[in-house]
């Protein structure tokens, strides 16, 4: 065996070029699988280990205000395995250096320390104390982004009191790991967050003594969601119950929940991409060495190597090539997953973080890249099992040549011999030429899907805040107010225009289908508040009927014309039905619309207002934002600017990391395709080359005509690839159509030029280092042949 191991090293140093860029494809799958495998795995257990140890409950309910006495009837419904009621209320903010109004959530917590469903971990201070009325542990995001300390003091509109809060501790919990408003989608960290006071403290301030306004169960096990959901929206409806969600509907562990599904996309598609060329590239270099080695192959069954010996010879050529890679790329995977995980240590608050890379994600990054090593070389080996000693010794027969279709049809004159030359071979060798321009295809469909990511999140972020959201503030009140406070809202100091709105929490119901979401009154004539469609071009509300984001309207499986039944969750929850007049295409949330009018017809009031889209004058906002931090009726201001800032820290940072890494990896793959083609027409035609050299043709003539071959594949494998990249980018945006959020389905001009230029710059490279071997040919060694 040690003459075949010999051999085995002779054959990688003479192929090393090849064999090395086979190397980094290999490490280019490997390592996404690497990544993507531990950036899923550390979510996935970090997440079910932070669950656990803190009782993240199961079911979450609202309500208007209930007796206390009513969680021991909560407590007997079946499946149900523990009950923890609590107050909760969002104010208005003053925080220390911050010029805007922030958003505080105030959630309830037992004054002495007891575990309950949802606990807190402390990160550092102390528990409140019993009797401290203004005390309050603040949430880490929120401290960290407004810089709160133990001791610093918060000012807040307290039921329209203002009283100071003094931050004694700063904790986590597991039902804020994403710590967001419901109805935004990006964290606002400066100006949302969470305080958790005494439940004897927020009792009196917000005339719950004895009663609470929000409740969160755990289930038992084998118990059914479904079922403790109704039974408790019964129990809960006529105390205002807005109905109760499972833990899928939880907005922190819907988002994490969509983290992880797109790690098991990414993880999925990418390296089976890479790998895929990987194999491609073993079997055609392997099948050329075999047809080059028909020779040593004979000689070496003359002298007694099994089929078995030499079949393991080939497939240890291929695995010495897919080992290195696999080495790398796990390094590579290691690091870039590291990468990640700091990301999502930024982005998700866990008590209980951990970086898994355990021997099962390098055995399953292993084993793929064997299996890509034994498919690439599966085609080779047997082609030199096959050859009995005796064919072996012989040389190939020649090929059949005739005349071509620039013969037939006259075209002949019009090309120089080289031209004549390079269209034949292509002509001759059809399959080969078409295996070696997928290869390359795929190379550039790469480079394509790489970059379409951020053509995408910029194309989201010019619609949703340019094209649809053209206020500069949004305000969002306790309680609806009456159509009369729109007149005050014009008044505020800074306010150009001012647009209210009517938001009604609801459950849509089709057929056997239904969601909970909002529904929006708007005003005729709104400006600051767009509806489109999927050409950007404005949709404008019917005097009757629904107008759903076209999202919505694919989960309840409804059409225009169809008649949904509408649950009010407020008030006395009436029951209503209306039609579909139309769809909206918004890339962000689940929404439903209605002309402002026919929603007040709807409820059966005269009309109120839940919020404002307001346009304001740059230079009188400090004077507006003053205003508006203590003003009781003003739950909370959302700015655009702080959104859209929001927006490219979150989504589009996450995104270009992971663009990053599949662009520089679409990049190696990109040279490596090129160049393993170029080297393979190389081998193969070495022989023709070099006796055209001796013919008389110069290196000149002979390099052009090798390379414009090489220069040919790649111009048809360039809109080929454009193509692929196409496809693959909208089957991505099917795979992205979240609820919180879709992808819109756009590749730029500026992503196809960068697709090209980087598969040019590649021929380029590779037509150099392929050219500056065929000048050191050596003539008379590649003309000898045997007798």
């Amino acid at each position: 065996m040690r003459a075949l191991q010999r051999k085995l090293w002779r054959d990688l140093w003479h192929l090393r070029g090849q064999v090395t860029a086979i190397g980094l494809v290999v490490a280019c799958g490997v390592a996404t699988v690497v990544t993507t495998r531990t950036a899923y795995d550390s979510l996935v257990i970090s997440r079910a280990a932070y669950y656990a140890q803190y009782r993240f409950a199961d079911v979450f309910a609202s309500l208007k205000r209930a007796p206390e006495a009513l969680a021991r009837e909560v407590e007997k419904i079946p499946g149900v395995a523990a009950v923890h009621t609590r107050v909760v209320f969002e104010v208005t903010l003053d925080v220390p250096g911050l010029r805007e109004p922030a958003t505080g959530r105030l959630v309830s917590i037992p004054e002495r320390r007891v575990p309950i469903l949802n606990d807190l971990h402390l990160r550092s201070g102390r528990w409140i104390e019993p009797g401290r009325r203004d005390e309050a542990l603040a949430s880490e995001a929120f401290a960290k982004a407004n810089r709160l300390r133990e001791g610093d003091a918060i000012g807040a509109v307290l039921n329209g009191r203002w009283q100071q809060l003094r931050i004694v501790g700063i904790a986590l919990t597991p039902e804020y790991v994403y710590e967001i408003r419901g109805t935004d989608v990006f964290p606002d960290n400066k100006r949302f967050g969470v305080l958790w006071m005494s439940r004897e403290a927020m009792g009196p301030a917000f005339e719950m003594d004895g009663a609470f306004n929000d409740v969160v169960l755990a289930l038992a096990p084998g118990a059914s969601e479904s079922e403790v959901i109704a039974r408790l929206d019964r129990l809960l409806a006529r105390w205002g119950g807005l109905g109760a969600n499972g833990r899928d509907d939880q907005i922190s562990h819907r988002f994490l929940s969509d983290e992880i599904a797109q790690n098991r996309i990414t993880g999925t598609v990418v390296p089976a991409i890479f790998l895929g060329v990987a194999a491609f590239l073993l079997n055609v270099v392997l099948r050329r060495l075999v047809a080059t080695q028909r020779d040593q192959i004979a000689v070496l069954k003359a002298f007694g190597y099994s089929n078995t010996s030499v079949a393991w010879h080939y497939l240890g050529l291929a695995l010495v090539a897919v080992a290195g890679g696999v080495l790398l790329g796990s390094v590579l995977g290691l690091w870039w997953g590291r990468a990640i995980h700091r990301l999502y240590v930024d982005f998700y608050r866990f008590a209980v973080w951990g970086f898994e890379a355990g021997p099962a994600t390098f055995a399953l990054a292993v084993g793929v890249a064997a299996l890509a090593a034994l498919l690439g070389a599966l085609g080779a080996v047997r082609s030199a099992v096959a050859l009995p000693p005796a064919e072996a010794m012989r040389p190939e027969a020649p090929a059949r040549f005739r005349s071509g279709a620039l013969e037939r049809i006259g075209l002949r004159a019009l090309l120089s011999p080289a031209a004549r030359m390079l269209v034949r071979n292509l002509a001759r060798r059809p399959g080969r030429a078409a295996l070696s321009t997928l290869g390359m295809a795929l190379a550039v469909a790469l480079l394509v899907v790489g970059r379409f990511f951020l053509d995408s999140v910029g194309a989201l972020a010019e619609v949703q805040f340019r094209v649809v959201q053209r206020d500069d503030a949004t305000l969002a009140f306790h309680e609806p107010l009456p159509s009369r406070a729109r007149f005050d809202l014009a008044h505020l100091p800074g306010v150009l225009r001012a647009e209210p709105w009517r938001a009604v929490p609801t459950r849509l119901r089709f057929e056997h289908r239904s969601k909970r979401t909002a529904l929006l009154g708007l005003a005729p004539g709104t400006e600051l508040r767009r509806l489109v469609d999927a050409s950007l071009e404005e949709v404008a509300l019917p005097p009757e009927g629904l107008v759903l984001t076209r999202r919505l309207g694919e989960i309840l499986g409804v059409e225009p014309g169809d008649e949904v039944s509408i649950e009010i969750l407020e008030g006395e929850r009436a029951q209503r039905s209306a039609r579909i007049a139309g769809f909206v295409d918004e890339l962000i949330g689940l929404a439903a619309y209605m002309d402002a009018d026919a929603l007040a017809r709807l409820l059966r009031e005269s009309g109120s207002v839940s919020g404002a889209w307001l346009r304001i004058d740059a230079r009188e906002q400090p004077q507006l934002y003053a205003e508006l931090k203590r003003t009781p009726a003003v739950a909370g201001v959302m700015l655009k600017g702080v959104l859209l800032q929001s927006f490219e820290d979150t989504l589009a940072r996450s995104l270009g990391v992971f663009n990053t890494v599949l662009v520089s990896f679409a990049c190696v793959i990109a040279f490596a395709m090129v160049y393993n083609t170029a080297r393979i027409a190389l081998s193969e035609r070495g022989r023709e080359l070099a006796s055209l050299r001796v013919l008389g043709f110069t290196q000149t003539e002979v390099t052009q005509m090798l390379l414009g071959e090489q220069a040919l594949l790649v111009g048809l494998a360039i809109p080929f690839g454009l193509a692929i990249g196409y496809l693959v980018s909208a089957w991505i945006v099917e795979a992205y159509q979240w609820e919180l959020f879709r992808l819109p389905f756009v590749v730029s001009a500026r992503t196809c030029a960068f697709a090209v230029l980087v598969t040019v710059f590649a021929a380029l490279g590779s037509g150099l280092v392929v050219g500056r071997r065929l000048a050191r040919l050596d003539l008379v060694a590649v003309l000898k042949t045997r007798e």
